[in-house]
């Protein structure tokens, strides 16, 4: 428990209204969308919700002083329990800091607040003819704070990257109140250590960003939205990679299998051809309508040879949505399929996409478990669901055993434990296998030197 006359502090330092301590709320700042169970134990002692970096600053002066925990969090949309406050302490909430700055048009950059959320960022500036491209799934309720902690990519990563591409500066509370900024407009900048890149993806565990400075592109004058469904899960993942390597670089490219076709089905009341059992949603744009006409062409080209059995090119801005709405109702719609969902974010080298797909489903039949392969094709970025029952302790054992199995496969073709959902604490017991020990003592050693009292968002990555 924190001691009344610190809390009675951090009433001053915020406001009093802002400020929670009962029951309810402390239970509802206890979890985020991960699959992690709940547990009493994870409550906060105390919520904060502070208005200005200031604030933020004075909050942690006194944490700091007392070694209070503090978890900085967002909209908790992550996947892997990164704003859940595994030691109490303070859930500190950044929600009310969501003032966009400043519009920068001649530099195409804009300002903001951590609490913006990443969709409203992104509709403010294509009224401006201007670009945010990085879109997570949850893009219209997470915010730009959760988005930079976990450098959240997104469907548009293939072509345009992920968040760190586009954070130019930031400005960041560390442990002891200490307010720093990174990086700037300046498009070359290599003064000292590169600090923006550090504190993005950093999880919360190295400082509580409160601003950031985000780079934008002309925004793509057209687009062209195509459904491809495949008799086989094998075509599909072909078509991808000869698309990619025939010099087709789409916005986006989605794939689907069978399990999530049938989720689906069942979630909107839509039919697939009998024999689908696979599906991609790809976008292509550019600046000439000639080119996207063109490339087009390459793709529907490109999937007849792999046995394409229906495509669909979507001929208005409507039939676009249509179309991706299928794939952004895609995770509640899989996760309907069974009392639990154990979702899983890695990510291999492109050439390697379809040798991980064969595997997981390889996996999956060793241990007679259903699993949803779905996921960004386009970067080699996978989203492979177990549909299970967790509470039944026949099942359990092999579903854990099951993920190793495919961690394992993953770093073995060269890949990562995450592309875009972090570490947290669901993938923390695998990270010496992807980093080595001597390459999580480094990261560890970066930690004591901006946190050695281990305060921010304890219990994470290790």
């Amino acid at each position: 428990m924190i001691a009344s006359a610190i809390v009675r502090n951090i009433r001053d330092i915020v406001g009093a209204e802002y400020v929670l301590d009962s029951d309810l709320d402390r239970f509802g700042y206890s979890y985020d969308a991960s699959f992690v169970p709940l547990f009493p134990a994870n409550l906060p002692d105390l919520v904060v919700r502070p208005l200005t970096t200031g604030q933020v600053s004075q909050v942690m002066k006194l944490a700091n002083e007392h070694n209070i925990p503090v978890t900085p969090r967002g909209a908790a949309s992550g996947r892997t329990g990164g704003s859940i406050p595994l030691q109490g302490g303070i859930s500190l909430s950044l929600e009310r800091m969501n003032k966009v700055i400043e519009l920068d048009e001649k530099n195409m950059m804009i300002t903001v607040e951590a609490g913006v959320l990443t969709g409203d960022i992104y509709n403010l500036c294509a009224r401006k003819g201007l670009f945010y491209p990085p879109d997570p799934a949850s893009y219209k309720f997470s915010t730009i704070g959760g988005n930079i902690a976990e450098d959240a990519g997104g469907m548009r990563a293939v072509k345009y990257g992920v968040t760190h591409n586009f954070v130019m500066g930031l400005e960041v509370v560390l442990a002891d109140g200490t307010v720093i900024h990174t990086g700037g407009k300046s498009i070359k900048n290599v003064t000292g250590y590169n600090l923006t890149q550090l504190f993005t993806g950093s999880e919360g565990t190295l400082g509580v960003v409160t601003k950031a400075i985000l780079r934008l592109i002309p925004m793509p004058k057209y687009r062209n939205t195509l459904q491809l469904i495949f008799s086989s899960l094998d075509g599909a993942c072909a078509t991808i990679h000869q698309m990619l390597q025939s010099g087709v670089v789409p916005a986006s490219a989605e794939l689907m299998d069978r399990t999530c076709l049938n989720a689906i089905s069942r979630n909107r009341k839509m039919e697939f051809p009998e024999k689908a059992e696979a599906c991609i949603v790809t976008e292509v744009d550019g600046a000439e309508e000639y080119e996207i006409k063109k490339q087009a062409e390459q793709i529907e080209a490109i999937a007849r040879k792999n046995d394409v059995i229906e495509l669909r090119v979507a001929k208005t801005a409507q039939e676009a949505d249509e179309i991706w709405a299928i794939r952004r109702a895609l995770s509640p719609a899989v996760g309907a399929l069974a009392p639990d969902r154990v979702s899983e974010d890695i990510s291999v080298p492109r050439n390697e996409f379809p040798e991980i797909v064969r595997q997981i489903r390889q996996i999956a039949g060793k241990y007679n478990l259903a699993f949803a392969v779905y996921g960004h094709a386009g970067d080699g970025n996978l989203h492979p669901s177990i549909l299970c029952d967790m509470s039944d302790p026949e099942q359990a054992p092999r579903v854990h055993a099951a993920v190793e199995e495919i961690f394992a496969a993953t770093l073995a073709l060269g890949g990562t434990l995450s592309g875009e959902h972090g570490i947290g604490i669901t993938k923390q017991h695998y990270i010496k296998d992807a980093l080595s020990e001597a390459g999580v003592n480094t990261l560890k050693a970066v930690k004591q030197s901006l946190d050695p009292k281990g305060i921010l968002n304890p219990g994470k990555m290790w």
